[in-house]
């Protein structure tokens, strides 16, 4: 008989116990959804003293462009405070968190250095150790779990979009990735964090999982999550990756810049793409709601790359947004000096090995 997958909020009576008599802060969007609904909701329920809501970029709702500044409000359903940690206050303050004693984290991550998800994480981390803070991480599983691939990030390019020394696809759910950012001491603070992790029951990494509800305006499904790796570079050069259409991160093209016979035309959509790249432009290039992708795919991107040298047009025009993404400006040269996909997936080997070595003790589920 098979056992249902449980994710980590699901599973009450491993982590109510810890908040019995706490003050407690979450640490959510729109994806920490359990079997009862929200987990603001479903724990409101069950009696325990919810005193606020951090949310991350996008918002509690999850209804905020990329970037795009979160306010700290109100939410209108339970009346409770949302403090935005993200724009200037990407940490909890000690102000914030002088009526907390317990902070719970459960976002739906997917499983790239890139999706700031785990930035956030990371700096709640810092605050509850830095406060003294009991800190509960309700683990998910990751949709991008069977794949390690990309560079591993530089310590010169650590930014908000890459805080750790680990590959663009890191293979690992936000829980195992905690315990070794802890572990491997890359939190900013010399104050020792102890925390718990829920694990999801009756999960293994050669499962397939298919996020109940977009993690994000622009993720809107498996496709888009599964190309996003690969795709997201483009952010880093005048070629649209779909924003401003039904398809975001499931097609690519440019209105100068012929990519391919397929065309769209970008146009704004609240809470998705308020004014999106080559806004209503006929962009010509690739529909890719079809192909198979495995991990990170680096085909399109030389591509495009060629196709803009042939037109003498500058390709990376925010460069050192590509350098942030890649974790390394070593991506970016191998493509302007022309090297094969194979040339540049052979020269991270040797540091995804390493990496697959110093990830080991973290894992926590079968792989």
């Amino acid at each position: 008989m098979s056992h249902a997958l449980q994710v980590g909020a699901e599973r009450y009576d491993l982590y109510l116990p810890l908040l019995k008599n706490q003050r407690v802060a979450l640490v959510v969007n729109q994806t920490a959804q359990t079997q009862d609904g929200h987990l603001l909701d479903s724990l409101l329920a069950k009696g325990v003293d919810v005193r606020k809501v951090f949310a991350p970029e996008h918002g509690f709702r999850g209804d905020h462009d990329a970037g795009a500044k979160v306010d700290t409000s109100k939410d209108s359903k339970t009346g409770l405070p949302i403090v935005s940690l993200y724009g200037k206050n990407k940490k909890p303050s000690a102000d914030v968190l002088k009526d907390i004693d317990a902070i719970v984290f459960d976002i739906q991550d997917v499983g790239v250095r890139f999706y700031t998800y785990i930035s956030t994480m990371h700096y709640v981390m810092e605050a509850a150790a830095e406060h003294d803070k009991q800190l509960v991480i309700l683990d998910r599983p990751n949709p991008n779990i069977a794949y390690v691939d990309g560079p591993v990030l530089e310590e010169k390019f650590r930014s908000f979009v890459g805080m750790h020394p680990i590959p663009v696809l890191h293979g690992m759910t936000i829980g195992e990735l905690a315990k070794m950012i802890n572990a491997e001491g890359w939190l900013s603070t010399n104050k020792k964090l102890e925390f718990t992790v829920i694990p999801v029951a009756n999960y293994n990494a050669s499962m397939n999982y298919d996020l109940p509800i977009k993690p994000s305006p622009n993720l809107p499904n498996a496709q888009a999550i599964a190309l996003y790796p690969s795709l997201c570079f483009f952010e880093a050069t005048p070629v649209s990756v779909g924003r401003g259409t039904s398809m975001p991160f499931q097609v690519f093209g440019h209105d100068i810049v012929k990519l391919g016979s397929f065309s769209f035309t970008p146009l704004p959509v609240a809470g998705a793409a308020t004014n999106p790249k080559l806004n209503g432009k006929t962009a010509h290039g690739a529909d890719l709601r079809n192909v198979s992708v495995n991990g990170l795919d680096l085909t399109w991107l030389l591509e495009a790359h060629e196709a803009f040298k042939v037109r003498n047009e500058t390709f990376f025009t925010h460069a050192d947004f590509m350098d942030k993404l890649a974790g390394t400006d070593k991506l970016r040269l191998a493509i302007l000096a022309q090297q094969s996909a194979t040339q540049i997936k052979n020269s991270w080997q040797a540091d995804l090995e390493a990496f697959k070595l110093l990830r080991q003790p973290y894992l926590i589920y079968k792989r």
